[in-house]
């Protein structure tokens, strides 16, 4: 059963199990209110009103900031949500007058390095601890007390801080892993579609240069033994030509069929190549069927796109992309769009160079069209001419 739920939901569930289990204490307390009397009872129901609502929301908002944890890339709201629940946590304990608060920092510094680079993370965890030291000190410890408790708490979520980011970065692998595996796939299904149509080219040279040329031989001979016999033998040599011009024209007629549709399935790589693909979400259009008659078009096609999914993981931080592809004329349009961060003087790497030096061997071309804050585009031409 844990095999099907992803190490995400595991953490999420794990921490909302241990925020539902600080919440008894609360029970408790509401519960010895009513023998308490005075000036005495209007504080403590203050207090654990205050307890109450600061409680419910850490509940509320880790409940959405361990929504997507994972599939999509952290938001700044999703930081200014922590802030709230680093300040709901240190509300809880000091309105409970415990270390409660402790517990749920302890249950937010699982979610840190999912959301917030190590540089930022590890500074977030010690302030949001260093915050707990007054809170103690008005709980009647001395100052050294009130330190050393502190940082009891900052040993507990350090473990949970390096469980979660050793979890995040075998995730990561994963994803790396299935990506990579994505791209072998479509390059050997891409490899076995050119595979098959180069033994369908081979078959047909064959056909026409053997058993063509041969029949074409048996043909000329039956047609001077025609001339050259009489009488009933005759006839035989006349059908036996008449069949060989037919067998010659099944032929020909054969070898123009395993030329003609003889064509890469451009379809079945790209899907493979998309597919398990988490974030960012492809969209992919392209014509039913995608057919492309030569295997080198085919090939620089397949890279492109291959070049496109990897620098929108690496560096786009996007929610989405769009792929698609289109028949235009004697060419094939490639359109790629993102919903990341964009840049507003791009700058292009090995890989954007290395599709552009491809496009151009085959008479293509690349237009990059990005801005910041508003994705990246690119637009690619590769004209479908075969090579002579």
């Amino acid at each position: 059963m844990f095999n099907r739920i992803s190490p995400t939901q595991l953490l999420r569930y794990a921490g909302l199990f241990t925020w539902a289990m600080v919440g008894i204490p609360l029970q408790l307390a509401a519960s010895s209110i009513p023998a308490q009397e005075g000036a005495e009872r209007v504080a403590a129901e203050t207090n654990l009103h205050w307890w109450l609502l600061a409680y419910s929301t850490f509940g509320a908002g880790y409940w959405l900031v361990t929504r997507s944890l994972g599939v999509r890339r952290p938001r700044w709201y999703d930081v200014l949500l922590l802030g709230v629940l680093t300040a709901c946590a240190i509300a809880v304990c000091h309105f409970s007058g415990s270390g409660l608060g402790g517990i749920l920092l302890l249950v937010l510094a699982g979610v840190l390095p999912w959301l917030l680079p190590l540089s930022v993370g590890i500074p977030w965890l010690l302030l949001q601890h260093l915050a707990l030291i007054p809170i103690f000190m008005l709980q009647g410890f001395k100052t050294g007390e009130a330190i050393l408790q502190s940082m009891l708490f900052v040993g507990y979520s350090s473990f949970t801080f390096i469980t979660a980011l050793v979890a995040r970065h075998q995730a990561q692998a994963r994803e790396e892993q299935r990506r990579l595996n994505n791209e072998l796939r479509a390059t050997r299904a891409l490899l076995a579609e050119s595979t098959r149509l180069s033994e369908r080219m081979r078959i047909s040279r064959e056909l026409h240069d053997l058993l063509g040329h041969h029949l074409t031989a048996l043909s000329l001979n039956l047609e001077v033994a025609n001339h050259l016999t009489a009488g009933k033998a005759q006839e035989h040599v006349r059908q036996a030509h008449t069949l060989a011009k037919l067998l010659l024209t099944d032929v020909r007629e054969a070898v123009s069929q395993l030329r003609d549709e003889g064509a890469v399935d451009m379809g079945t790589a790209l899907r493979t190549l998309t597919e398990g693909v988490l974030a960012p979400a492809i969209h992919l259009q392209m014509p039913d069927p995608f057919l492309v008659e030569d295997p080198e078009h085919a090939n620089v096609l397949l890279r492109c796109a291959q070049e496109i999914i990897t620098n929108t993981l690496r560096h786009a931080q996007a929610d989405n992309l769009w792929l698609s592809f289109r028949r235009d004329g004697a060419a094939v349009q490639v359109q790629a769009r993102d919903d990341g961060r964009g840049a507003a003087a791009p700058t292009a790497g090995n890989g954007l160079r290395g599709m552009r030096e491809r496009l151009a061997q085959h008479g293509g071309s690349v237009r990059i069209d990005s801005a910041h804050g508003v994705g990246f585009a690119l637009e690619l031409t590769l004209p479908m001419d075969k090579p002579a």
